[in-house]
């Protein structure tokens, strides 16, 4: 089981704060393209461009390894000044 969250606008679209992922995708890049197959709008919210990615609340890439019990956190990129 792997918990994702989902925080500001990405939380928005989707209508949900948070799912379960029982399937054991190896990479956060696989966990990316398992949850686009729920639609255009999961397709477009998580992909590369449009948000970013936190595996155990570190930043991560696509390339980081998962394993059972992670939590990954998907946000929208963060400007400031």
């Amino acid at each position: 089981m792997i918990k994702v969250l989902f925080f500001a606008k990405i939380r928005e679209q989707l209508k949900t704060s948070e799912i379960v992922v029982n399937e054991n995708p190896e990479t956060v890049g696989d966990l990316r393209k398992l949850l686009w197959l729920n639609g255009p709008d999961w397709k477009s919210n998580l992909s590369n461009d449009t948000s970013l990615v936190a595996v155990n609340q570190s930043l991560r890439d696509d390339s980081m390894p998962l394993k059972q019990g992670d939590e990954v956190a998907f946000f929208p990129p963060v400007t400031g000044g």
